[in-house]
C-alpha cells in the first residue's frame, strides 16, 4: 500500500482529549502516531464527534484539526 501522507508520522502513546461543541463537549482519547500536519487517534467510537474537533494532549498542548479518515475505533486527523 503507498503512502499518501507529506510528513511521517511517529509512533506514540500520548493521552488526550477531543473536544468540541463550544468545549462543552470531550471523549477521551490516545494518540498513537503523530506527525508536524496529523495524528491517528484511537478512542472508543468516533460516532456523534464532528468533522472539525479540537485536540488537547495531557502536556497542555492542543491543536485545531480535520478528521480526513474514521473507522471503528479511531480517526485520522489534519492539524489546521
Amino acid at each position: 500500500m503507498e503512502e499518501k501522507r507529506s510528513q511521517p508520522r511517529q509512533r506514540t502513546l500520548k493521552g488526550a482529549r477531543i473536544v468540541f461543541n463550544g468545549g462543552h463537549s470531550t471523549i477521551t482519547c490516545l494518540v498513537r502516531n503523530l506527525s508536524e500536519k496529523g495524528a491517528l487517534i484511537k478512542l472508543s467510537s468516533p460516532m456523534g464527534v464532528p468533522d472539525d474537533i479540537e485536540l488537547h494532549f495531557d502536556d497542555g498542548q492542543h491543536f485545531d484539526c480535520h478528521i480526513v479518515r474514521r473507522a471503528i475505533d479511531q480517526i485520522g486527523v489534519a492539524f489546521k
